[in-house]
């Protein structure tokens, strides 16, 4: 994949842009009169993938224990 190169005034018109681009796992390479002087990149490891949507996590249970598993957590435990 050939890195894209975006000169410091074009960053400064089209940050966020650049930064969404980055944020996708592309590597930017910043450049000042046709040299290169900075690279933005993603700040996580490719391996971490951000969900577009949140997920509403649901109990495991659908009502409370009244405290009968704190009871017997702490009886297994032996008063530590």
């Amino acid at each position: 994949m050939v890195m894209k190169r975006i000169s410091i005034q074009d960053l400064k018109a089209g940050l966020s842009a650049a930064v969404a681009a980055a944020e996708s796992g592309r590597t930017i390479l910043v450049t000042r009169h046709n040299e290169p002087v900075a690279q933005l990149g993603p700040a996580r490891p490719p391996s971490v993938h951000r969900g577009g949507r949140l997920t509403r996590l649901t109990p495991a249970i659908s009502r409370g224990s009244r405290g009968r598993y704190l009871k017997i957590l702490l009886d297994d435990r032996g008063d530590r």
